[in-house]
């Protein structure tokens, strides 16, 4: 319970850093305070790399941690494992402070940075904080960009995860929405944690589903096949660019619009958050990482 309560505050803390108008062209100055507050925080754990690319006219920078793994017994090494890559957008639409949106999924990635840097995973984790992701449907993004590069220069992952949109919570009856058809399959109460990916992630999302159960947060998965386009709200996320790449990626979200009636407006505000539920969300997500 004491560490419970700890990560909590932790993720509080980070939120009331991260929380506040930081479009990268209208708020230029929140968003580099929030660019700066990440690479701090970061760097305790490790040397943070700088992902650079370029938006009409303009020099972005997704910020990088990799964190080693357990180290194998010598008998088993077979080279070098893939790397699990976790992302959190840290840009948010103009006019709104973006609580939910995304300071939840980058407060989630920075705890994981201390997490997994004191007790390393079976893969190695690569954390990446990706710019301009709210840009991404109308021009290039954070994690366009370096999904690209990845592919282009061969490299593997055993999988991607983005968080996004992590500590809103409603156990109101009616309060999950649904596109069409789903809400026949799934709870009609907003109090669970989505699990959203291809086909390749089927396995990995039954056995995180499993290990977030383990902690008390309920949570549901969704499996999407031709890179999410018969679904299209399932592509509104940095994962879409990794399906199109042909990696294993998912989503893990609170549903954002479908559930946060907050979504993309002024109002997205701490005090609309249930942090009991995202510090839920964090230790499963612990948790079920460590089991894969």
């Amino acid at each position: 319970m004491c560490k419970t309560l700890e990560l909590k505050e932790r993720l509080h803390e980070h939120l009331k850093q991260i929380v506040r108008d930081r479009d990268p062209y209208l708020a230029s100055g929140g968003h580099f305070y929030v660019q700066q507050y990440i690479r701090q925080e970061l760097e305790q754990w490790g040397t943070v790399e700088t992902h650079e690319f370029l938006v009409r006219g303009k020099t972005h920078q997704n910020l990088l941690l990799n964190l080693p793994p357990i180290p194998p017994p010598s008998s088993l090494f077979q080279g070098e494992l893939p790397p699990i890559l976790i992302g959190a957008h840290y840009d948010a639409v103009p006019g709104t402070p973006g609580a939910d949106d995304n300071a939840t999924g980058v407060a989630v990635l920075l705890e994981f940075a201390r997490l997994f840097a004191l007790q390393p995973t079976k893969y190695p984790i690569r954390l990446v904080a990706f710019d301009m992701e709210e840009y991404g449907l109308v021009t290039a993004s954070g994690s366009s960009e370096y999904a690209a590069e990845l592919r282009q220069q061969k490299q593997p992952l055993r999988l991607m995860i983005s968080l996004e949109m992590l500590g809103y919570c409603n156990s109101d009856p009616g309060s999950q929405r649904y596109p069409t058809g789903l809400k026949y399959l799934y709870p009609n109460q907003g109090n669970f944690i989505a699990l959203i990916g291809n086909l390749r992630t089927i396995p990995d999302m039954i056995n995180l589903r499993r290990n977030i159960h383990k902690v008390g947060m309920p949570s549901e998965w969704l499996p999407v096949p031709n890179r999410g386009k018969i679904l299209p709200l399932t592509r509104l996320s940095d994962h879409a660019h990794f399906w199109d790449q042909g990696y294993p990626a998912m989503m893990v979200t609170d549903t954002a619009m479908l559930r946060n009636p907050h979504y993309h407006k002024a109002s997205d505000t701490i005090e609309t958050l249930d942090l009991d539920f995202l510090t839920g969300v964090c230790r499963g997500l612990d948790v079920g990482l460590r089991c894969l």
